[in-house]
């Protein structure tokens, strides 16, 4: 099945129809899929969804991508060598990891136990920085009633205070090796401190474990490229 029966590369046409197409944009969610990629040096094409134009909502990206987020993946060459599309970025990293055979331990209880905290990032570090972005640094900030952005506030002090005691005594979420747990997890603790300004707000001073790892991940060639993979269009 060629690429081009995909509707999303009408809008994105495939330069190297052979490589994994990547349609994202370098936000926390983004950037994990640009990060994996780079890490495992699979072969890569990636295109750049605006949020400005609402690219996010064309009919050629909701093809792939029905809930209207980045990042997704077309690979055409997935199982079977069948062309496969993937949206929803933990699922792309789990997928990524198997097929590459990096970044995820071998036995099934490693496989499980790093999964696992990948979801504790979807379902907890995601939502709940991205309330404290709202809630501080954008439209949220005008709100005279502080008691939601106090919420969150709390609820991401409680997870990084998690995190903080699981890297305790581990160098990387899963002890000694680097996984998609990280990939998963520091770009949005980058993005909390930096581009939301919320460190003092969470008071991150206190999670010295977390800040340590984060300064490892950030020094990684590969998180280096990534984080501004794709690349944002040049103000005019």
């Amino acid at each position: 099945m060629a690429l081009s029966r995909f509707p999303i590369t009408r809008k994105w046409p495939a330069r190297f129809p052979d490589r994994i197409q990547l349609y994202s944009l370098p936000t926390p969610n983004g950037v994990k899929v640009s990060i994996m990629l780079e890490e495992t040096g699979l072969p890569y094409e990636p295109h750049l969804v605006r949020f400005d134009t609402k690219d996010q909502l064309s009919p050629e990206f909701l093809s792939l991508s029905p809930n209207n987020k980045i990042p997704a993946i077309l690979d055409p060459n997935g199982p079977d060598g069948k062309p496969l599309a993937l949206f929803e970025s933990g699922a792309i990293l789990i997928y990524l990891a198997d097929k590459s055979k990096q970044l995820m331990p071998l036995d099934a209880a490693g496989r499980y136990e790093t999964i696992q905290w990948v979801m504790f990032q979807m379902g907890g570090i995601g939502p709940m920085f991205g309330q404290v972005g709202f809630f501080h640094k954008f439209a949220g900030k005008d709100y005279e009633d502080k008691r939601p952005r106090d919420r969150y506030i709390a609820e991401s002090k409680r997870l990084l205070g998690v995190l903080n005691q699981r890297l305790a005594e581990r160098a990387w979420i899963m002890g000694d090796v680097y996984t998609i747990a990280d990939i998963a997890s520091f770009p949005w603790i980058n993005n909390l401190i930096g581009f939301y300004g919320a460190g003092d707000l969470v008071g991150i001073a206190d999670f010295p474990h977390v800040t340590r790892a984060l300064q490892a991940f950030l020094a990684r060639p590969a998180v280096v490229k990534g984080l501004n993979i794709p690349e944002r269009p040049k103000a005019d």
